[in-house]
């Protein structure tokens, strides 16, 4: 049998007419029966492509005869069997997705080092800290020894990751590394601008130093992105393999546990037991009640937030560029900042007004001392595995940093609880609001559970407290909600340009006291719904800071923790499991709205 040659290059250039040169590609690849992946973009091309040798080598002819391209010289290496399925030429806006402006590495890299360098440095010992700038789920089967991981789900949370990392790194000599080395192309300019001193990339990658040196100083294999997974110090492929489920990679070891089911599932995504998951969950809650005791933004600390410069900006002064985006503020307040040194710059010196800034630059505008507005922290997990959380959220409490919120919010709480990983939410729930809300566990199960809340394939109903008794039983409401918020953080009612929304509300009892208990039910998911309808219908959610009568300005949008609680409860919750395919149903005690119901009740 005839090996397959597989080859890997990128190249960060310049280049023009896209949609010509895929349908060439397209076409070509074809007829010479190669698969693979093409990225081509107007800052270069990425590719991963895999056939016969002669017919790799027509490609390569190919390629070489675009200006900027001549010497493309891809890493090379053989395999027993095709590792694509089919042959992908696209174009994206980015090579690599990064999504930070004004990093070009067509015009400036940060210094290469060689991997015969690296080694012989660290033979000799020499102090230097090695940056690993993959995701998560790729050190797992590999990297050099000692070296600093950021605990990636995906490339675009490199800068957030470098921005957490200790000043006192900025003056210590960093080599970071990747598998091929495309992302240090990008990932070197950017620690640069943000002050960093002493940067190296590992020039070709950990391939490279497989090539050219082997395994030493390297624990494990390179996972690498195709279907032979891994592959060891000297570029044969290993024994790994990749979950169906749930896309991890997997060591021999770890398909040698009773939970690994080829084609279904493994130990990281098998669905645990009901008393394993109790055990799990009390952990858990223990873990919450340290993270948030005290609560973590009622310590003082000083935040830098970033703001960065868009291209319209170009050339404007600091003065004109804050004061032009940030209106609320006012421009003597900017310069008085300026003045006392509040505006810094990436490198985290002050800059003055006058300052002339560039698109895509990062400036940080220094808050110091803050302290956050108490949150109610009484976090309860419903259910864990690995995949998927569902959590019930008590208000108020915001879920994303936003405002006067950084540290008090769950997604900083959980983050903290279980660090490396970055659990996402896969759908909103306001501050104010009570009851169920999903995370998922990584990025790729993010993937499968998003969609269905997008299409509206998740049934969510909520319990709302309302003013007023409402002479009917039910009704259905389906006035259009505008897309954007009005100056005072309200959105309306807009019958000619809004978007299309719907709920079904059910009365299910008139108190005494005025109010009424309403069963609401979501077909459709904008934001703010259910609140603005019921205010639109006449009869608002009770403690409501928003959607109220007299309204205004300088009302605050979320609740003190002293404050009568708003009358909403994400109370049920179904949806298709994204491992198991099995529909669950989950129910959330309303707690403090004082209609009792079950805590956490689920089936499947």
């Amino acid at each position: 049998m005839s090996l397959i040659t597989n080859i890997a290059a990128y190249r960060f250039v310049a280049m023009d007419e896209l949609k010509a040169r895929r349908a060439l590609l397209v076409e070509k690849c074809r007829v010479w029966g190669l698969k693979g992946t093409i990225l081509l973009s107007t800052e270069g091309i990425n590719l991963f492509v895999a056939g016969g040798a002669d017919e790799i080598g027509y490609l390569l002819g190919e390629l070489r005869a675009i200006p900027g391209l001549e010497d493309l010289n891809p890493k090379v290496s053989t395999s027993a069997h095709q590792p694509f399925n089919r042959m992908l030429v696209r174009i994206k806006k980015e090579i690599i997705a990064f999504g930070v402006e004004g990093i070009r590495p067509e015009k400036n890299t940060s210094r290469k080092i060689t991997a015969r360098t690296l080694k012989q440095w660290l033979d000799e010992g020499r102090p230097v800290t090695l940056l690993d700038t993959r995701n998560d789920y790729e050190v797992k089967l590999g990297t050099f020894r000692g070296a600093k991981v950021l605990g990636l789900d995906h490339f675009r949370e490199f800068p957030e990751a470098v921005r957490q990392l200790p000043s006192e790194m900025k003056k210590e000599s960093i080599v970071m590394f990747c598998t091929g080395g495309i992302r240090c192309e990008k990932a070197g300019p950017y620690m640069e601008r943000e002050g960093f001193l002493d940067v190296f990339q590992l020039d070709g990658g950990i391939l490279k130093y497989f090539e050219e040196c082997g395994g030493t100083h390297y624990d494990g294999e390179c996972f690498v992105f195709d279907q032979r997974v891994g592959v060891d110090p000297a570029l044969r492929e290993t024994q790994s393999a990749q979950c169906y489920g749930c896309l991890a990679p997997l060591t021999e070891t770890d398909q040698e546990d009773e939970r690994y089911v080829a084609g279904k599932t493994c130990p990281y995504c098998f669905t645990t037991s009901a008393q394993k998951m109790a055990e799990t969950i009390q952990l858990r809650q223990e873990q919450i009640r340290r993270v948030t005791t005290p609560l973590p933004g009622s310590i003082p600390y000083d935040n830098r937030k970033p703001v960065i410069v868009p291209i319209e900006w170009n050339g404007a002064t600091l003065l004109d560029f804050l004061s032009g985006i940030l209106k609320h503020v006012l421009r003597s307040e900017w310069e008085m900042r300026c003045q006392e040194g509040q505006l810094l710059n990436a490198k985290g010196e002050p800059v003055e007004v006058g300052h002339r800034v560039e698109a895509g630059a990062r400036y940080f505008v220094l808050q110091s001392g803050i302290v956050e507005p108490d949150v109610d922290s009484g976090i309860r997990i419903v259910y864990e595995d690995e995949a998927i959380l569902v959590l019930n959220k008590p208000a108020p409490l915001p879920v994303h940093p936003s405002g006067r919120f950084n540290r008090n919010t769950l997604q900083f709480i959980l983050h903290q609880v279980y660090h490396p990983q970055k659990p996402r939410a896969a759908h909103r729930l306001d501050a104010n609001t009570s009851g169920l809300i999903v995370y998922t566990r990584t990025r790729h199960f993010a993937g499968i559970l998003q969609p269905q809340f997008e299409r509206g394939d998740v049934q969510k109903i909520y319990l709302a407290k309302v003013v007023g008794h409402p002479a009917w039983d039910h009704q259905i409401c389906d006035a259009a909600i505008s897309e954007e918020a009005g100056e005072i953080g309200m959105r309306e009612i807009d019958p000619e340009a809004g978007l299309s929304a719907r709920t079904e509300f059910e009365v299910l009892a008139r108190h005494d006291d005025g109010t009424a208990l309403l069963r609401a039910r979501l077909l459709t998911g904008r934001t703010n719904q259910i609140r603005l309808h019921l205010w639109h219908l006449g009869f608002p959610v009770s403690g409501d800071p928003v959607y109220r009568e007299g309204r205004n300005a300088d009302a605050t949008q979320t609740l003190r923790v002293d404050d009568p609680p708003m009358g909403l409860h994400a109370w049920k919750l179904s949806f298709v499991h994204p491992v198991t395919g099995k529909r669950m149903h989950f129910e959330a005690d309303p707690g403090k709205m004082g209609y009792g119901s079950p805590l956490g009740q689920m089936s499947n």
